[in-house]
């Protein structure tokens, strides 16, 4: 057949596919202003939503925020008699809160989700934004909570512009109190007098450390670090339009990088009666990122800290004999690619130290094991399975017992329940006596009493409003339920649980796990096209899987961000790729030195599964948008699979891993700084760059360096790549999603994948 005439029949037989699905409206913008405040519109009509419960410090109650009409209320629960009242005058905390804040606070819509006591019930602590604060509840004022002593960036190097802070440490029998004088240690009588000098080796580029002091429980021994400061690099940022000025300013932030040298600490340990000093054996802790408090053991005899190795593959548990100095490895954590930080737990048994329960995925999967604390060796498993322990919540030391959290225990035995969805769960040290708390099939998060023997439960799942029990923690046997919540608002506004959908990974075994959304006036005789919200950092898995579907903060892009988005007419979904955490070791793995992966290889399988099953589902449309590693994932999806993602939407990005924070990028990535890094560039791979692309990102991100962005832009610049870019002043790293003008960025968000994926 002649070219031309191919061409011909090619426009032809399209047009007939085109003529044969009604075409979708374009979207006006009287729709998409409503879509943008879609958020504010619904949040407030559901009731008795409640959010995880606090304990009291005594023990006797819970308290928990709550849907309420016009916005949220704090209620406590007295645990004997399950009578309710208002945690605090919501009016006198808004109006402390807004003087103190400096900007007007509704009583209830409250800047904060959740709250803790402050050793009683006189003073509450949350966290609201970017600031941490304490409110006392009798003369009702708000003030702010600052960080004590030397700060530290991302935990690993001092900000030696700082003065560390010095209040001598008092001894456990209160005779005398330790500090340093001239980068050394030394003792006195309590209140004063001569000092006695422990220490000579201390100076300022090697300097005993007084925030790390701690005194052994006879008082006796103290153990300090000494200090070799690392690299303090600085990140600058130019502040364009101030608050209340018109010349701009200039910030500067401690911000140590992948590779930068870290503060190196050697633990020294001191016998006061002796006037001995030793110093840990360095061959335990060679290369060093980070170590944790020393904590002595409540017989007084040993010392231990945590170890984690530069580069995250090993990890420890260093114990020290007090009466000798001598320092053993009680446990040891070797990893192939790396051991996760944020699973990593030790829970000291028995007053010396002698049992220590731990967790550990040298199985594959996150397991918890009794360890000989003198040998290291396993005494035995606590916990076995292909299935996944998500955090240990008790140790009850005397009833040898432990209760935990774990997901995907159903899913072992052949169930079909997510296997994302947690669980609590009792067990005695020796693996026996397993005990299912949380029995329904949801999400549960719970809260255990001082005293465990109480557990509130708060369970939900996407498709099922909270619910909130008091339940027996020895047991898990119900004794009332406190809230239920009721969506009758909700669902009558045209509120419509998103589905679930699974398909299977890249190894045609592995159930991926995702959820749909779709527009409100769906037809399926039409095509959608369908944008992805996409977040695939190896920390944690992302698709939610509890009902509040707004996002616990203000701005929070959950499932009713993505239904305003659908609502323009698009199918929007999010999946949990390889590479993302909580569930094996394996699926998690996939992001070692490899974080452009994003689990593509995944999304792409999971999209082409539900295309095959809904024909409305227009795969040769697909947009992606997502925020800090979301925003990477975005960029990377049109650098590396252009071929199927065709628009992206990237917020506040750490587009080049050598750019961004060391914590994050190491645990991941490794140490040495290596090709990996290079690999998953935006910068460097930035001439791969098709399809259509929006930055957005905060001039004053505190979290990811904001100059990601910029070295992304003049890379795009260099290899002559359209794009579109955002930069908001004074915006930090939520700009867009908690903080800034959320309006006005949504609908640009909004506005740009109507261009890009409907006016074709």
């Amino acid at each position: 057949m002649p070219s031309e005439l191919r061409r011909l029949f090619l426009s032809g037989a399209l047009a007939g596919v085109l003529l044969s699905c009604p075409a979708l409206a374009e979207p006006t913008r009287e729709q998409v202003d409503r879509s943008v405040v879609l958020r504010e519109d619904w949040q407030y009509l559901t009731r008795e939503i409640a959010w995880p419960a606090t304990w009291t410090p005594d023990g006797t109650a819970f308290s928990y925020r709550k849907t309420v009409k016009g916005g949220f209320a704090f209620e406590t629960v007295d645990a004997g008699t399950l009578a309710k009242s208002p945690a605090f005058d919501h009016e006198r905390l808004a109006r402390a809160l807004a003087q103190a804040m400096k900007r007007p606070v509704q009583a209830l819509r409250l800047p904060f989700a959740e709250f803790g006591y402050d050793g009683s019930r006189q003073a509450i602590l949350f966290s609201a934004g970017e600031q941490g604060w304490r409110c006392t509840l009798v003369e009702y004022a708000c003030e702010e909570r600052t960080e004590q002593g030397r700060p530290r960036g991302f935990g690993v190097v001092r900000d030696l512009s700082v003065p560390a802070d010095n209040h001598p440490r008092l001894s456990p029998d209160g005779l005398r109190e330790a500090l340093v004088e001239g980068d050394n240690l030394v003792v006195r009588s309590r209140g004063g007098g001569d000092f006695v000098r422990l220490s000579t080796d201390g100076s300022a580029g090697n300097f005993y450390d007084p925030e790390t002091i701690a005194w052994s429980p006879d008082g006796r021994h103290l153990m300090i670090y000494r200090v070799r400061p690392g690299y303090a690099r600085h990140v600058l940022r130019v502040e364009a339009a101030p608050e209340g000025q018109i010349q701009p300013g200039l910030r500067r932030q401690l911000y140590p990088k992948p590779g930068d040298a870290v503060d190196m600490e050697q633990p020294v340990l001191f016998d006061l009666d002796t006037g001995r000093q030793t110093e840990v054996d360095p061959g335990l802790i060679p290369n060093a990122y980070q170590l944790s408090a020393p904590r002595w053991r409540p017989d007084g005899r040993s010392v231990a800290f945590d170890y984690v190795a530069r580069g995250f593959g090993q990890a420890k548990v260093i114990a020290v004999d007090a009466a000798t100095g001598k320092a053993h490895a009680a446990v040891t954590e070797d990893a192939r690619t790396f051991v996760y930080a944020d699973r990593r737990f030790a829970w000291e048994a028995g007053k010396a130290g002698d049992e220590i329960v731990w967790a550990s995925e040298r199985d594959g999967w996150n397991h918890l094991y009794l360890m000989d604390g003198r040998s290291g060796r396993v005494k035995n498993r606590i916990t076995t399975g292909n299935w996944t322990v998500r955090e240990v919540v008790r140790v009850d030391d005397a009833k040898r017992q432990v209760w935990f959290v774990a997901s995907g225990m159903d899913a072992a035995k052949g169930g079909s329940e997510d296997p994302y969805f947690r669980h609590y769960y009792r067990i005695d040290f020796d693996g026996r006596n397993l005990t299912a708390l949380t029995p329904e099939k949801a999400d549960h998060v719970a809260s255990l009493s001082p005293d465990m023997t109480l557990l509130i439960d708060n369970y939900s799942r996407v498709d099922l409003p909270n619910v909130s029990v008091l339940r027996r923690a020895g047991n898990g046997a119900p004794v009332a339920t406190v809230t239920t919540g009721e969506i009758g608002a909700l669902t009558a506004a045209g509120f419509r649980a998103p589905e679930v959908f699974t398909a299977k990974g890249r190894d045609g075994k592995t159930d991926i796990w995702g959820l749909v959304v779709r527009p409100r006036d769906y037809d399926p005789a039409k095509k959608y096209p369908v944008i992805e919200n996409i977040y695939a950092g190896p920390h944690d898995s992302f698709v939610p899987k509890q009902f509040w579907p707004f996002g616990y903060h203000s701005g929070g892009d959950k499932v009713i961000g993505m239904q305003a988005l659908a609502d323009l007419g698009f199918i929007v979904v999010q999946i949990d790729g390889m590479g993302t955490a909580n569930r094996s070791k394996a699926f998690q793995d996939v992001a070692w030195k490899n974080l452009q992966d994003s689990g593509f290889p995944d999304r792409i399988l999971w999209h082409k599964a539900l295309a095959a099953k809904d024909p409305a589902y227009d795969i040769s449309r697909v947009g992606i948008y997502g925020a800090s590693a979301g925003g990477q994932s975005t960029l990377n999806a049109l650098l590396f699979h252009g071929d199927f993602y065709k628009a992206g939407v990237a917020y506040a990005g750490c587009y080049d891993n050598r750019m961004d924070k060391i914590s994050w990028n190491e645990q991941w990535l490794g140490w040495p700084v290596d090709a990996s890094y290079a690999a998953a560039s935006g910068v460097d791979n930035a001439t791969r760059l098709t399809g259509k692309l929006f930055l957005i990102v905060g001039e004053q991100d505190s979290n990811v360096d904001p100059a990601s962005t910029m070295q992304v832009v003049d890379a795009l610049i260099k290899a002559d790549k359209d794009f579109d870019l955002l930069v908001v002043p004074g915006g930090e790293h939520s700009v867009g999603r908690s903080t800034g003008p959320i309006d006005y960025i949504t609908r640009r968000q909004f506005d740009f994948f109507v261009r890009a994926l409907q006016q074709q």
